[in-house]
């Protein structure tokens, strides 16, 4: 009898020490995971005090495309200011027009500081975003004249996409990409990722916050 009860109880003991190293497992597996992700987090404060992701100063690097009215556009020109860098496309049904909007509400936040700031939008749909869908785009949303919403080819794109750790897929008549604002100060440097779900004062103050910065 106490054979068989021994055996019972090791059974159980050795299905419960299996059950708890699946569950170690599983969590070690899920830290890596989440720890090769994308930033999502703009809710909390970086070291240097502005909302969003910490990218640890490092710099940003430099591209040159076209905007909404056919000039030629560089990040690097923008030295001096404070710049936001986003992915977006003309044609998408959701968040894109919703991102653009609460630019639009930073930059009034902003009210006369607002002409001291950059914001550039990079395509992530170069077969359908022309310069005119980027006039009528920036147009719609109020920001024609704000910010300059660049255009490119796939060749052009993709290197800009890769270097900003942007995901960009066409699928029928959308784009799945990856949704982000790269907060970049005078000197060029990365400073805060801020997800889609950003708030308009969040951003005016991080924006305010770089300004005052030499």
């Amino acid at each position: 009898m106490s054979m068989r009860m021994s055996w019972r109880l090791a059974s159980r003991l050795s299905v419960i020490t299996l059950a708890v190293l699946v569950v170690i497992i599983v969590t070690v597996i899920q830290q890596k995971q989440s720890s090769h992700s994308q930033p999502v987090s703009n809710t909390t404060a970086s070291t240097s005090g502005l909302q969003g992701t910490d990218l640890g100063g490092t710099p940003a690097p430099n591209f040159q495309l076209t905007d909404q009215y056919g000039k030629t556009v560089s990040l690097s020109q923008f030295r001096g200011k404070p710049v936001v860098v986003t992915f977006l496309y003309t044609h998408c049904p959701d968040v894109c027009p919703l991102t653009a909007e609460n630019l639009h509400a930073s930059l009034q936040k902003l009210g006369g500081d607002a002409k001291n700031v950059a914001i550039l939008a990079v395509s992530t749909d170069p077969k359908r975003d022309t310069t005119a869908e980027a006039l009528k785009f920036s147009t719609a949303h109020n920001m024609q004249d704000y910010w300059h919403f660049l255009t490119g080819t796939q060749k052009e794109l993709s290197p800009i996409w890769s270097s900003y750790s942007i995901y960009a897929q066409q699928q029928q008549q959308k784009v799945n990409h990856s949704t982000a604002l790269y907060v970049i100060d005078k000197q060029g440097k990365e400073r805060v990722y801020m997800g889609d779900d950003f708030k308009p004062a969040q951003m005016a103050a991080n924006l305010q916050q770089l300004l005052k910065e030499k």
